[in-house]
Parts: structure tokens; C-alpha cells; sequence
């Protein structure tokens, strides 16, 4: 008999959590959490994390278990949700894998690259060197990647960046590689929670404003106290640094929220991108 996972994605505000609770009651099952800001701990109120009361519903796992000054990679969270995973196939719970991180769930049901482990020093050169010189940096160590992805964006060109740094190979030679798969033999079902983009869009602007009665600025103010890089994945969360720019005088609250529910909807119009492509090649 296959091993059977379930996945339950989809984008920001799409109902995920509250259809995976309604299947772990129906069928006897541990919520995975497969979003990369609801790992952190700090991030409960802005990432939209199941309450304490979801969390006594059902068993929930990978919720807040990480802390801001750490960095959750795909490699980091897949190790985690293996662990999670074989406790709740041994307990002979249905693991219900739920989030909206594609890269995630992507790792889980087709596995990683083999690229090794990257030193903390070998990562913080990479940080500084986009820092100090931005894509011109990727351009020099890695011309190929440098190539290939959009301008801009930090967070992919560090991490090549970073690899070619620490292996002395493009990471476009780690990305050919064949990948070793956590579950090879698993059953994969997937369900997708579809929203129509209007009534999504109006969920995005409805929850930003709901955090904030939750008490999401003040969960920002304790935040950006621990003087956290800004380079660090939880000070990138939808939210934050619109609250940060608030705290600090920049905007108004009003403006904040007007500028977080415009990125909430940005991100969410991203995943459902990602998800119609992918979803159709898996």
C-alpha cells in the first residue's frame, strides 16, 4: 500500500487552513505547516498563522517553530516536514501538507537539488556582495545565472551567488542534476483551493485590515526591536516592512495598510501563477 500525502495549497487568503482543518477532523489527520513565514514564531498575527484554538483542534506542526533570526530554506523546512511527516504515517494520521510556498511543496513531491550545505560566512559575503554592487555582482561570478534571472531580485541572485561562492559551480549545474526524491513511492493528492480573483483580491485587503485589529503593528514593533538584517526572510513578510516604514515615520498607518494590501495582493496574484503552471505540468 503507497504512502499517501495530501497537499492542500493555494494562494494567500484562499481558505487553506480552514479546509485543511475541516479534512484532518473528517479523515484523522496533522496539519503540516508549507508556508515559509508561519515558521517563524515572531510572525503569528501578520503571517495569519492558525490560532491557538485551530492548534487544539487538530494537531498542527511546523507552526512558529523557528525563530526570526533564522533562515528557513527549501532544504532546511523539507528536512523538517520529513520528520513530521514520518511521525504522523507512524501514528497513522494522514499528513496534510498545507501552505502556499510552491518552492516547498515542490521540493517535497519532486526533491532538491543534491547543491551542499552553504557556511554562514560563505553567506553573508554573498549578502554583502549584492549589497555593495547588486546584479553587476551575480554578473561577474555567475554569468550564466546572471543571465537568467530578473534584475532586482535579491533573494535569487544571493543565493546563486552563494553557491557558486561556496562550490565554485554555477548553480545551474546543481539545478541539472537528478534530484533525490523524500517520498519516492508516496501517493501525492493534490487539492487546490480555487478563488475567483475579485473575491480573492477583496480576502487580501479584508485580512490585512483584520491583522491589524489582531494586533499586527504591535507584533511588527517587537519585530524590528531585535535589530534583525533586513536580508533575513522573516523581515521580508508581506506587512512587515510597510509596518517598519510606518513605525518609523515614513507613512501613516493608512498608507502602510494601503501599501501592505497592494503587496498581499501582489504576492497572492504570484502564486496563483505559479500554482496554474505547475500544478498543470506535476
Amino acid at each position: 500500500m503507497r504512502t499517501r500525502i495530501l497537499i492542500v495549497c493555494g494562494p494567500t487568503a484562499s481558505g487553506k487552513s480552514a479546509r485543511a482543518i475541516d479534512i484532518a477532523e473528517l479523515e484523522g489527520g496533522v496539519i503540516i505547516n508549507a508556508d515559509a513565514m508561519q515558521v517563524y514564531r515572531e510572525l503569528r498575527v501578520l503571517t495569519a498563522r492558525p490560532s491557538v484554538k485551530d492548534e487544539q483542534q487538530v494537531p498542527h506542526a511546523l507552526y512558529g517553530v523557528l525563530d526570526a533570526a533564522d533562515s528557513c530554506s527549501a532544504a532546511k523546512w523539507l528536512a523538517l516536514a520529513r520528520i513530521a511527516i514520518d511521525k504522523a504515517l507512524t501514528a497513522g494520521k494522514l499528513p496534510i501538507v498545507t501552505g502556499g510556498t510552491g518552492l516547498y511543496i515542490k521540493a517535497l513531491m519532486q526533491g532538491l537539488s543534491t547543491i551542499p550545505d552553504i557556511a554562514p560566512q560563505i553567506r553573508a559575503q554573498a549578502t554583502a556582495l549584492w549589497q555593495e554592487r547588486a546584479d553587476k555582482a551575480l554578473a561577474e561570478y555567475d554569468p550564466l545565472m546572471g543571465a537568467q534571472l530578473k534584475p532586482g531580485d535579491s533573494q535569487r541572485h544571493t543565493r546563486a551567488l552563494e553557491v557558486m561562492l561556496a562550490t565554485g559551480k554555477s548553480l545551474a549545474h546543481w539545478k541539472q542534476l537528478p534530484r533525490q526524491k523524500a517520498y519516492p513511492d508516496a501517493d501525492f493528492t493534490i487539492e487546490y483551493c480555487d478563488v475567483a480573483r475579485e473575491e480573492l483580491y477583496r480576502r487580501c485587503n479584508a485580512r490585512f485590515l483584520a491583522m491589524l485589529e489582531a494586533g499586527a503593528v504591535e507584533e511588527v514593533r517587537a519585530l524590528h526591536a531585535l535589530g534583525l538584517s533586513s536580508t533575513l526572510p522573516a523581515m521580508r513578510a508581506v506587512g512587515v516592512g510597510e509596518l517598519i516604514a510606518h513605525l518609523n515615520g515614513k507613512w501613516t498607518l493608512d498608507e502602510a495598510t494601503k501599501h501592505a494590501q497592494q503587496a498581499t495582493r501582489n504576492y497572492a496574484k504570484r502564486q496563483v501563477t505559479w500554482f496554474t503552471h505547475q500544478l498543470a505540468t506535476s
